[in-house]
């Protein structure tokens, strides 16, 4: 396996397939590279060089007791494309993913990314506040918490119905698409897991949007389940060059359940 040792130690394993310009994917919560699996295959046949990390905690990567936290992750990232040397990078964030890549771009980024696309992403900050009305309430976060921490397996079982929007009138249900989610979800550290839930709900992007130059596109589902679709717009408007597509009916699993239409309009956007 590919794998680098990060600073204290953990190790954080990724795929590097192809070469040309580098697309660095950053998946979502509680999952793995693998969740890019459509967008690696379709990119890689564009001619681009694509990485895919697991997150320390998640799938193959090394799980650490400590650093379940957003810094952290960014940290981590910044060691990996240090060592691959990745330049004039994409970097491509899904849900939990998208803060992390923002963050990523926010602090790490001068000189190396040439743009970034957030899909589905956490960002600006998904907690509900007195700076963010609009929020998720703590208690479903605590719920969320609980089923992670205490029945992971069916929990995550179950959760793969409202991520897909396989509980909608006249879905196309995939036990496949299900399955793979699992498989991906267990295999990371339950810790790993818990913890992080504080990092995607609790993490503030919103300095990080406003820090951000270079271009950035953001895609995200009218019909998001998981992550509500008003992030979105406020996301878009922090950010000095951010261009907003939304789509109706889409649910958060976006990139898989609708691959052709959403790697479409990153190539677009790559290419523009």
């Amino acid at each position: 396996m590919s794998t680098i040792k990060v600073k204290d130690g953990t190790e954080i394993y990724y795929k590097d397939w192809g070469i040309g310009q580098p697309i660095v994917f950053h998946h979502g919560w509680p999952l793995s590279g693998d969740d890019w699996d459509t967008q690696m295959m379709f990119f890689l046949s564009q001619g681009y060089r694509v990485i895919a990390h697991d997150r320390r905690g998640h799938g193959r990567s090394g799980q650490s007791s400590q650093g379940n936290d957003m810094d952290t992750y960014v940290a981590d990232i910044a060691e990996l494309t240090t060592a691959l040397d990745l330049k004039d990078a994409i970097h491509i964030g899904h849900s939990t993913g998208g803060g992390e890549a923002i963050r990523y771009v926010a602090k790490h980024g001068m000189g190396r990314v040439a743009k970034a696309v957030l899909i589905s992403a956490v960002t600006p900050i998904m907690i509900k506040g007195e700076s963010n009305p609009e929020g998720v309430p703590m208690p479903i976060f605590d719920e969320i918490r609980k089923g992670t921490g205490f029945s992971r397996s069916q929990y995550y079982h179950d959760f793969t119905t409202a991520f897909y929007g396989y509980n909608r009138e006249g879905a196309k249900v995939s036990e496949g698409i299900k399955n793979n989610w699992w498989r991906q979800g267990m295999m990371g550290s339950v810790k790993a897991h818990y913890e992080g839930i504080k990092a995607f709900s609790e993490s503030d992007f919103t300095e990080d949007l406003k820090r951000v130059e270079v271009p950035v596109l953001v895609l995200h589902g009218e019909d998001d389940q998981i992550v509500p679709f008003h992030q979105a717009p406020k996301a878009a408007k922090l950010l000095q060059n951010g261009t907003l597509i939304s789509y109706p009916g889409f649910p958060h699993g976006m990139p898989t359940t609708e691959a052709e239409t959403i790697n479409r309009d990153i190539l677009s956007f790559i290419n523009s």
